[in-house]
């Protein structure tokens, strides 16, 4: 099979679609590899790193997206590049179909690719995977970018996560007792912050309490969220549902009865949001102003440990591409439930998704 790694072109996106370790095996397999030119360089990985383990440096995208037969992505393609696809071929990536413009879906039917989508392959017990290993990585950062946005200079409040002597810490409130949940979390219980997590499901809710000592947990009713939030120094976004576009359960006025100068980090902003006011932003520029209070919503946070973030991929990832790559699509989804429960488009047919005012289609 041949398969292409792409540099990424959305900006700030650092990421590479797989190491030079990923490539050295697929390359025993009997795979063609080819690589764009400089496509690991932000994560650390050289073309001759990538020629080593096997594979062909190409020196367009176009090439790299015309020649694959599976292409490795981290960011769901631009439309350009979705173009540059040939028909039947096998995009693999965070693709976050579910807030796609339709234009994009119109496009991978139209050419028959199969989409799959990282984030909803799911094992047995019902575990996302490949997204847990991300999602710890970005809850883990929550504590880090609070700390930075709630100082004066960014426009927060002055206050430190972890108080003084004398003077108490952040009240930092989580909505989601997932993995972004529990590891935010942890971060911020270590960095020193008071805890609360909301969540719906008692068993997350109980998992938390078990293992994180200190931590106040909630059930996740509108007025419990809206009580939540009004005394919260910090509000975590960390929302999912698989295939979805993510349920927004902070409405403006909630924002509006916030304390000024709060933050709000809507990590579920890569599914749409779970805050009213939230809308993507990048590196760059990552935060705003609405209603008073400071909203960071960066989609790919993980970016910013490229490095880091690359071969957690390999690790989690690679059995799946390799399951791909050695028996070919149809074989690997009747074989494997958990990359059927990933696949979004397959043969001109949406599956497994959720559009943002539709129905779940399932074929």
């Amino acid at each position: 099979m041949y398969i292409g790694i792409p540099k990424e072109s959305r900006p700030f996106e650092y990421r590479v679609g797989l190491s030079p370790a990923g490539v050295e095996i697929l390359s025993q397999f009997g795979h063609q590899v080819f690589v764009e030119h400089d496509a690991g360089a932000s994560a650390g990985f050289k073309d001759p790193d990538y020629e080593k383990a096997g594979a062909r440096i190409a020196f367009s995208p176009q090439e790299v997206f015309g020649r694959a037969d599976l292409l490795l992505k981290i960011s769901r393609p631009l439309k350009q590049e979705l173009e540059w696809l040939n028909e039947g071929a096998i995009l693999a990536g965070f693709l976050h179909l579910a807030s796609a413009s339709q234009d994009q879906i119109d496009l991978l039917l139209e050419k028959k690719i199969t989409a799959l989508a990282y984030e909803q392959i799911t094992d047995p017990q019902g575990g996302r995977v490949v997204l847990r290993q991300f999602s710890l990585i970005c809850g883990a950062m929550v504590a880090q970018i609070a700390a930075r946005w709630l100082q004066t200079n960014r426009g927060g409040k002055g206050i430190m996560l972890s108080g003084v002597p004398g003077v108490p810490p952040a009240e930092v409130v989580i909505l989601g007792g997932g993995a972004v949940g529990t590891s935010a979390a942890r971060a911020l219980l270590q960095a020193g912050a008071h805890v609360t997590v909301l969540d719906k499901s008692m068993t997350a809710l109980e998992s938390i309490h078990d293992k994180l000592p200190g931590v106040v947990t909630m059930m996740a009713t509108r007025r419990n969220i809206e009580r939540a939030t009004a005394f919260a120094d910090v509000v975590v976004g960390a929302v999912l549902v698989s295939g979805q576009r993510a349920p927004v359960i902070v409405t403006r006025d909630m924002v509006r009865a916030m304390k000024p100068r709060s933050v709000i980090i809507d990590v579920s902003i890569d599914q749409g949001g779970c805050v009213e006011t939230s809308r993507p932003t990048m590196h760059d520029n990552p935060a705003f102003i609405e209603e008073g209070i400071v909203h960071y919503c960066v989609p790919n946070i993980a970016s910013t440990v490229a490095r880091t973030a690359s071969h957690v991929l390999l690790n989690s990832a690679f059995p799946y591409i390799a399951e791909i790559a050695n028996h070919g699509i149809d074989a690997a989804m009747k074989a494997d439930p958990s990359i059927e429960a990933a696949v979004n488009t397959h043969q001109g047919k949406l599956r497994n998704l959720v559009r943002l005012g539709g129905a779940e289609v399932m074929e």
